[in-house]
């Protein structure tokens, strides 16, 4: 996952949840987020923290990968916000959104690695 505006990586390997069930389960239950990772939950424009043993950033993306906005360590048992416009969510190890520059207005894009068929 790549800031474009920055021209640095958000995250360098990142997982998406975008079932019913993936996207309910997030990052629920686990002990953490290993570093450069991250999960992309679409479609999402809110996240909770109940049952997360864990602080994470997150941004929240419009359609085309514009970040409307960035929660930077948001603590286990908290409600972030509903942002409206907001197609898809992207959690991340707290800090991990100040490491890459990521700022409200930027751009990310999504790599997803060729399949060979």
């Amino acid at each position: 996952m790549l800031n474009r505006t920055r021209g640095s990586v958000v995250a360098k390997k990142a997982e998406m949840a975008d079932s019913v069930w993936t996207r309910f389960m997030g990052l629920m239950g686990r002990k953490g987020l290993a570093k450069d990772h991250g999960l992309v939950i679409y479609p999402n424009n809110g996240v909770h923290m109940f049952f997360m043993r864990f602080p994470i950033d997150v941004l929240h993306c419009a359609e085309d990968g514009t970040v409307l906005k960035v929660v930077a360590n948001l603590k286990p048992w908290r409600v972030g916000p509903i942002v409206k416009k907001c197609k898809y969510t992207v959690e991340l190890p707290a800090g991990a959104a100040k490491k890459s520059h990521t700022a409200q207005g930027d751009k990310i894009e999504l790599v997803f690695p060729n399949s060979k068929g």
